[in-house]
């Protein structure tokens, strides 16, 4: 078989052509070629540029860029010289030594940096009325200057280059055939890229491990009950909520991370939702849809089951979005079938997005809107290279560099694997999702909302409610997570904020306790007060749970009961064991 790797090459600069083109016409992923030469974004022309300032940038560039050449001449000659300009400190794209010590290569490196920062500080001259353009233009140099670093280039890499001649030239047919590799693997508009050796992990072998049964599924979800591990439990169970827009495993990646295995072993009885990975053959399921047959058809089987009344429900990400909908409607109705509920790093109030709203505009939804109708479904591949262009120096360009430039397989990770296993969303669900909360921010306007035809106030909300967040979270910002905490204005809230980020600040088992978090009782003042006075505390944040969701639904010894064995209902028997079939279904 021929492969013309020019094509294909041709095809990924294409994709991420395509994809930031989007972005510079302001707004969604992914866009068609027809998008450029759009208008000049809202906004924009009010901007000011401060004359003075940007000529000082100029005259220090241009400063700047002489002493560097004179620094040139010295090395050539073998004389000494220091570096005219350094990278940041925990820039890793610069690392190999020829780097600093190489006078060519020394020379390449100093110029894209001084050019970089000029380019910087040319955007800090104009002034914007509007911060939210202003944070998207700098959002969009920063990607414009670090795809064009010379990191990710053959020949302007000494460590790539170094590799091509110490190969014969291997690692760059090698590099050819991953990315034809990933080609096949990826969407129309969106590299599929490879960022582990996915070889090491099955899921239900390696991954998702957690001893359990399906006992109940419908269209889009399976809800796995899971084998107690103590002879007493706790009588209230807990339902956990993962988002649908990746799969549940995460939180039971392995023995010693299984965020699932740990609750088993304190004495819970936890069930978990499965997502279905849909296709174009569930684009009519609603977001509405998702919260009643998902968190509120789950929580009844529950109930049956364990024969208690009441639920703790534990939401992840968006479905922490879902769980606290759930929350609110069970209130609307009437139902007090909750104990308690748990907000993993999770947005109510959308008006404080981050980077990820950089993605989405007015201007260009209606096309997004019809393409993910006409298609059925938003591609999984299209959301996963959002996020990783959120963290492009740390998710994309080095994968890039190491499978195709070095013609190397990347190093099994589980939670990068698990990153890859990408997942659809209908399309009726991604549209209304969308309008509700990043496009108008409804979820906190009382009744603006309806969920199976009830107007939903997640104000009313009156249960216990623990809410983390997570300090260096890029997709749910932290403060922006204590500023959803307080639109449920009527519930007592323990708010805990933990290091590190959206994933392995909350998968940071008891044992080890890599990432610290902090503590203050006190959610009545801004983000910035509660911070200036949270304690801080050393280890995970997961006894800190624990010791809460005793307080809340198991106070003493008499809420104890005998283990429940799964299968033992009749109405619920197992219909297959965990970690189930809807999990394995792969983009």
């Amino acid at each position: 078989m021929t492969t013309d790797y020019k094509d294909y090459t041709q095809r990924l600069f294409q994709q991420y052509s395509r994809f930031m083109n989007e972005l510079i016409t302001s707004g969604g992923t992914p866009a068609d070629s027809d998008s450029a030469g759009q208008p000049t974004p809202s906004g924009l022309t009010d901007a000011r540029i401060d004359t003075d300032k940007l000529i000082r940038h100029q005259f220090a560039y241009l400063g700047k860029q002489l002493e560097l050449w004179q620094s040139m001449g010295r090395a050539m000659h073998g004389g000494a010289s220091e570096p005219v300009v350094s990278e940041d400190k925990g820039d890793r794209r610069f690392g190999d030594e020829d780097w600093s010590t190489n006078p060519l290569f020394s020379f390449i490196k100093q110029s894209y940096l001084l050019n970089s920062r000029l380019l910087t500080d040319m955007l800090d001259s104009v002034e914007f009325k509007d911060d939210s353009q202003s944070d998207k233009l700098k959002f969009l140099l920063r990607q414009y200057i670090n795809a064009v670093s010379p990191s990710n280039t053959l020949l302007a890499n000494p460590e790539v280059y170094r590799t091509a001649l110490e190969t014969n030239g291997e690692s760059v047919h090698k590099g050819l055939t991953n990315l034809f590799s990933d080609l096949q693997q990826s969407s129309r508009s969106a590299l599929k890229l490879t960022q582990t050796d996915e070889s090491g992990f099955v899921v239900g072998e390696t991954l998702a491990t957690t001893p359990g049964s399906v006992v109940y599924q419908n269209e889009i979800m399976q809800l796995i009950q899971y084998a107690p591990t103590t002879k007493q439990v706790y009588a209230t169970p807990l339902l956990i909520t993962p988002p649908y827009i990746n799969k549940y495993y995460v939180m039971d990646l392995d023995e010693k991370k299984s965020l699932v295995r740990w609750l088993v072993g304190k004495g819970f009885t936890v069930f978990m939702i499965s997502w279905v990975n849909p296709g174009a053959e569930l684009a009519h399921k609603s977001f509405s849809d998702y919260v009643t047959q998902g968190p509120v058809e789950a929580l009844e089987v529950v109930r049956d089951i364990t024969g208690e009344d009441k639920v703790s429900l534990v939401g992840y990400c968006v479905g922490g979005t879902i769980s606290s909908l759930t929350a609110a409607l069970l209130k609307a109705q009437g139902k007090d079938h909750l104990a308690s509920l748990t907000l993993l790093t999770t947005l109510l109030d959308f008006s404080n997005p981050g980077e990820v709203g950089h993605f989405l505009s007015e201007s260009t939804w209606p096309r997004l809107k019809q393409e993910v109708q006409n298609t059925g479904y938003m591609d999984g591949r299209s959301v996963a290279l959002g996020f990783n262009l959120l963290r492009e120096n740390q998710l994309f360009w080095p994968y890039v560099i190491n499978n195709y430039l070095k013609g190397k397989t990347p190093q099994a990770f589980d939670i990068l694997y698990w990153n890859s296993d990408n997942t659809h969303i209908p399309a009726t669900n991604y549209i209304e999702y969308l309008e509700n909360t990043y496009l108008h921010n409804r979820l906190i306007e009382p009744g603006a909302v309806e969920i199976d035809g009830t107007p939903i106030d997640v104000s009313s909300i009156d249960v216990p409610v623990y809410v983390l967040a997570t300090r260096a979270d890029h997709i749910v910002l932290w403060e922006a997570a204590y500023q959803s905490m307080q639109a449920l204005s009527s519930a007592p809230i323990r708010f805990v904020l933990a290091e590190s980020g959206h994933l392995a600040g909350v998968i940071n088992p008891e044992k080890g306790g890599k990432y610290g978090h902090r503590t203050n009782p006190d959610t009545t003042g801004s983000a910035a007060a509660w911070f200036a006075a949270a304690d801080e505390q050393t280890g995970s944040w997961w006894p800190d749970w624990f010791a809460w969701a005793q307080q809340h639904f198991a106070p003493s010894s008499a809420d104890m009961t005998s283990a429940r064995q799964v299968g033992n209902t009749a109405d619920y028997p197992e219909l297959e064991p965990a970690p189930g079939s809807y999990v394995r279904k792969r983009v």
